[in-house]
């Protein structure tokens, strides 16, 4: 069960936004943008009143399966510099108010989605939840170097479920937008692990920096952005793609396959602060890069019902 030793004493009265905090507010904005991106994409239009209640329910199930990780990682986000401030091992909310309001917030999500959309997309909403909070927090996470890789698949299911809401069915379109974020979010949380250095090693958590090292992070990140590169590169020539697209992921994919190589060319011998420097400069990119590559498929989406757009 989950360990909060280490959390300080609840004197504090907590406040509305310590309870938002638990929501994870930055994931739920990526959450909300490629479900919203997904949806739109599809070939089935929606009513706009049943489009935007069908996000919010996604918005708050990503925010449940936040509330429920920090609940769960009380005890490593107490060690960890990024993470100490968060409102357990601040010491701002109890722990088994953060359990309720993430089982709470789960149950409210899938059902609302259920009703407002369709059984399919509330079933994917809630193995996601599951996916994230059971499979990836209680499990992956602690226990391999694969726990990213693997637990990936939990922020790439956004799409698919946008996809549903609005279709009702499974397509291989949606599909390709979740394996452009399975394939992102590996060298981007090894690009963080990199440069915050320490933070993983005193946590215990089995990060791929602390079990096999720097350099053969570096060389992982190297591989898997290749791996992406072509795949989103070649997103472009299918039914979500188009010349918008085409030049987006030229550009982007460059970028950052150029980020990629300069981290790879780096090793141990160089400067503590030109490694930061050139890690830290990759995951600002990564942020951008993901955001960018899914204006670019909302962005055809937008402009196919006007007869431009695609390669059609």
């Amino acid at each position: 069960m989950a360990n909060t030793t280490g959390t300080q004493s609840f004197e504090y009265e907590a406040q509305l936004g310590d309870y938002f905090a638990l929501l994870k507010p930055r994931v739920m904005q990526l959450v909300v943008f490629t479900a919203l991106v997904g949806m739109l994409a599809a070939p089935t239009a929606v009513h706009p009143v049943v489009g935007f209640a069908s996000i919010l329910f996604v918005a708050i199930g990503a925010g449940a399966s936040g509330a429920l990780n920090m609940w769960w990682d009380a005890d490593i986000d107490a060690v960890m510099r990024r993470t100490a401030n968060r409102p357990i091992p601040a010491g701002k909310v109890q722990p088994g108010e953060a359990l309720a309001l993430g089982v709470a917030l789960s149950g409210l999500s899938v059902m609302m989605l259920a009703l407002s959309a369709n059984l399919l997309a509330a079933g994917m909403l809630l193995f996601t939840i599951l996916f994230y909070a059971v499979f990836y927090s209680m499990w992956l996470k602690r226990s391999t170097p694969q726990n990213i890789v693997i637990g990936g698949a939990a922020g790439a299911f956004p799409p698919v479920i946008g996809w549903i809401i609005a279709t009702g069915s499974f397509s291989f379109e949606p599909w390709l937008m979740f394996a452009l974020i399975f394939m992102w979010t590996p060298p981007h949380f090894w690009a963080l692990a990199l440069f915050m250095r320490g933070d993983y090693d005193d946590a215990g958590v089995p990060m791929l920096t602390v079990t096999h090292g720097r350099p053969s992070t570096r060389r992982h990140i190297l591989a898997y952005t290749i791996l992406l590169v072509i795949l989103a590169i070649g997103t472009a020539f299918t039914a979500i793609g188009g010349p918008i697209y085409l030049v987006t992921a030229l550009v982007l994919n460059a970028l950052f396959l150029l980020g990629a190589y300069r981290i790879w060319q780096r090793d141990e011998d160089d400067s503590e602060a030109d490694n930061y420097a050139v890690e830290r400069k990759f995951f600002r990119l990564s942020l951008w890069y993901l955001f960018l590559h899914f204006g670019a498929i909302l962005a055809e989406a937008s402009l196919r019902p006007l007869g431009w757009g695609g390669w059609s």
